[in-house]
């Protein structure tokens, strides 16, 4: 690997991500939908023009920071995906004023009433997607609930479009084998689909029906009705994902470079300068049958050593031991050894840097900026 700056720092594979960017690709091209990535993942203009053959989207944002950054890089055709809270009502309408196709979502009567109101004294249209519940995961609306088409009803004649209807199976996350997540695309496709017909036989015109989570969307076995698919952490894929089965290990294209610093033999640790502001506390593996720690340990080429994880994080410390808690040749990681940790969650390690430094074989590329802020 070329010389790189200080450590710890975030590292991108390029030929693993374009590699997992087909493997999604390829997975939709019978389904006959639309993929629009959820960027919230790379937060990167160069990660996410490597989605699309032209560069320019459709695309899903999760901060209105995002959305303008995009924007102003020529990608119009933008889905805001976290249900709009009033005090960026303004911001979105400023988006759309200046020409992106900006599409919101809501999920709540509350501020269906607030976002007509602002519609009306503003004179500003919006297009929103209602987020339907398919799983109790986080939020949404049931798809059977007479909520849904009374939403509708509170926003016609307001300058506010019902465009249609969107889901995520969180739990698919939680799934412990490939048929589960298979049973999991089915639920989430159903469920948005009665949402969409409910809304139809009620009267309402709608041009999307949208899906999304990796695992459901790699593992779908149909998607009729489902216009389009949300996904994002694919492109990266990480430890939760090799977990559930979605992805190999070796196809995990972010890791976060660090050196060693030191070694507590009585322990048997070995200490690096990579702690939770580098590798994020996320543990997200904890629940899974193999708890990965803070991060698989891996040599500067990035493949796994032995049964070497991170065990242990401080803010700038990380510890790595031994899973089998036998760690005694110490020689083989003297101080000043560079190594690559694998990430538990690929959103929330990437989040932690400013940016990338991008390796193609094995050589550093240059450095992608990511995006920063709400």
């Amino acid at each position: 690997m070329a010389e790189l700056p200080e450590t710890p720092l975030l590292l991108l594979d390029r030929e693993r991500l374009d590699a997992n960017i087909l493997r999604m690709r390829s997975a939709l091209a019978p389904h006959n939908v639309t993929l629009r990535p959820h960027v919230k993942t790379n937060k990167c203009l160069e990660v996410t023009q490597r989605f699309f053959a032209d560069g320019k989207g459709p695309i899903t944002v999760s901060t209105l920071r995002e959305a303008d950054v995009f924007f102003a890089a020529g990608f119009t055709d933008i889905l805001y995906g976290v249900s709009i809270a009033p005090n960026k009502f303004e911001h979105a309408a400023r988006l759309l004023a200046q020409g992106a196709d900006l599409k919101l979502v809501l999920d709540n009567l509350e501020t269906a009433r607030l976002l007509a109101d602002y519609a009306r004294s503003s004179v500003q249209r919006f297009n929103v997607l209602l987020e339907i519940d398919c799983d109790g995961h986080r939020s949404g609306i049931p798809p059977d609930s007479p909520v849904l088409v009374e939403i509708a009803r509170v926003l016609e004649g307001s300058g506010v479009t019902v465009g249609g209807v969107m889901t995520h199976a969180g739990n698919s996350y939680d799934s412990r084998s490939i048929a589960e997540i298979e049973a999991f695309a089915r639920q989430e496709r159903d469920a948005v689909v009665e949402a969409a017909q409910r809304l139809r036989d009620a009267g309402f015109e709608l041009s999307v029906v949208s899906v999304g989570s990796t695992p459901t969307a790699l593992f779908t076995q149909g998607l009729s009705g489902v216009t389009e698919v949300r996904a994002g952490v694919f492109a990266f894929f990480d430890l939760v994902m090799a977990g559930l089965g979605v992805c190999r290990v070796q196809d995990i294209a972010v890791s976060v470079l660090a050196t060693v610093i030191g070694h507590q033999p009585e322990k048997g640790w070995v200490l690096i300068d990579a702690g939770w502001m580098a590798l994020s506390r996320d543990r997200g593996t904890a629940k899974q049958p193999v708890d990965q720690g803070y991060g698989v340990v891996c040599d500067v080429s990035g493949q796994p050593l032995g049964d070497l994880i991170v065990t242990a994080a401080n803010q700038e410390h990380g510890i790595i031991s031994s899973r089998s808690g036998h760690l005694d040749n110490f020689t083989a990681l003297p101080v000043g050894t560079q190594l690559r940790i694998l990430p538990n969650h690929a959103c929330a390690t990437a989040a932690q840097h400013a940016g990338y430094h991008v390796l193609t074989e094995g050589r550093c590329l240059g450095y992608w900026p990511r995006i920063a802020g709400w």
